[in-house]
């Protein structure tokens, strides 16, 4: 795997000592009871706001106040880990991405400044208003295609599989500009990456990975290499028009790798979005009953679910230089894991941060979409996504409701969360 200051995919190096005077446990996010309640286990770490993870080799980071000082000195603590294996790679896996064409470059969420602002600058384009007119059509006529089959299909059905999962997926391959022909190999491509930047697969799992890693990147580069002389209205072709108006302002390699890393960001975060909408409304019954009586409530009940089970509990940063956080001196190079889920569930900013409640006045002030100069660009089509696909869920699904007695299976890793399966049933 190409090893460079400007590499997407950098492999992790050995972690800096335990910072002097800080606490030492054995917190992990791979943790079974973490796993099935996180909020439980921080709960019981709030004495502790900052504290370093023997087990990790971070330093973890729990107040909101402090997460914010982070997200908002990106001089003190960079963002270039946050793509990056949590866990060293696989010979197998290392020999993969090392054909010498596989060459992303960081450009967003991996990005230092200056060069971050210059690329953000042009990225943040393409979710215009424009753009969002033009997908709300597709995606709400998309949803409307995808009850249509879960409810041939009959009661009870996978929601994540028949629902969750394609939808996002289908709606980031139009917006890139991709062909409709092509999603289901995307899908199969795309849909691992997370248990390679964020979990801890084993090297079997990591070299499959690695594999769809490289074809998806092939493709990406053919797809944009394609749209130079035949552009269409879509992403990947107004990247490659500022391009051509200024090579020096987004280089060809930068349009290539925003391609690339733009599927997983629009893909599988708000896929476990969708699902733990599902699971905090239908499992409160009123609250559902509330937003399919009135569809204005539902923006407000999916900040709530962004804050109370959000498809995001955590981000990562390294100190850049010899800093400090709540007190605590963090050498240059140490790992930050920065729990976004402890913030959004601090009691002295949102009362009884354990309830679940739709109409909570401040749910907005959740953190799920960072901060600063890496706030997440994706923000509003995550959010039109979710919005549509519950009013077409509650417009023709009053009825459904969780499956009783199911278990739900999730993740394991250190930032996403959000079920495998998720069982729904509805009346006929």
């Amino acid at each position: 795997m190409t090893q460079t200051e400007a590499s997407y995919h950098r492999a992790p190096g050995d972690a800096p000592a335990p910072p002097a005077g800080c606490p030492v446990n054995d917190f992990t996010p791979f943790a079974a009871d973490y796993v099935a309640d996180p909020y439980a286990v921080l709960d019981g770490l709030r004495d502790t706001p900052v504290f370093y993870s023997r087990e990790l080799g971070y330093l973890v980071v729990t107040g909101m106040e402090d997460i914010s000082e982070i997200f908002l000195d990106p001089a003190a603590f960079g963002s270039q880990n946050v793509q990056d294996p949590v866990f060293p790679l696989s010979a197998t896996a290392h020999a993969v991405l090392s054909a010498p064409d596989f060459d992303p470059v960081a450009v967003m969420s991996n990005r230092q400044p200056p060069a971050h602002g210059r690329i953000r600058n042009h990225t943040k384009q393409g979710f215009s208003n424009r753009r969002m007119r033009i997908l709300e059509p597709y995606i709400r006529g998309r949803s409307h295609d995808l009850v249509d089959a879960m409810m041939a299909a009959a009661s009870p059905a996978d929601f994540v599989a028949r629902f969750a999962h394609p939808l996002p997926g289908e709606t980031i391959f139009r917006f890139i500009g991709f062909p409709e022909s092509d999603d289901e190999k995307l899908k199969g491509w795309c849909s691992d990456r997370l248990a390679f930047s964020w979990g801890n697969p084993s090297e079997a799992e990591q070299t499959d990975i690695a594999h769809k890693m490289l074809a998806y990147w092939r493709y990406c580069r053919s797809v944009v290499a394609a749209k130079v002389d035949d552009p269409g209205d879509d992403f990947a072709s107004e990247l490659l028009a500022v391009h051509k108006r200024d090579p020096a302002e987004l280089t060809y390699r930068e349009v290539e790798s925003i391609v690339y890393g733009l599927s997983f960001a629009g893909h599988e975060i708000v896929s476990h979005f969708l699902s733990n909408a599902l699971i905090c409304l239908l499992s409160r019954r009123s609250q559902w009953r509330q937003i399919c009586a009135d569809a204005t409530l539902i923006p407000a009940a999916l900040e709530e679910v962004l804050r109370f089970e959000s498809p995001q509990t955590s981000w990562r940063r390294v100190a850049n230089t010899d800093t400090e956080v709540a007190g605590v001196k963090v050498p240059a190079g140490t790992n930050i894991f920065m729990s976004l889920a402890a913030a959004n569930h601090q009691p002295d900013i949102f009362e009884e941060p354990g309830e679940f409640d739709i109409h909570r006045p401040n749910a907005r002030n959740h953190i799920s979409f960072g901060k600063g100069i890496h706030f997440c660009l994706g923000a509003r089509l995550a959010r039109l996504e979710a919005v549509v696909a519950l009013e077409v869920l509650t417009e023709r699904l009053p009825s459904m409701r969780l499956v009783e007695g199911q278990s739900l299976q999730r993740f394991a890793n250190i930032t996403f969360r959000g079920p495998k399966e998720l069982l729904v049933a509805w009346d006929p």
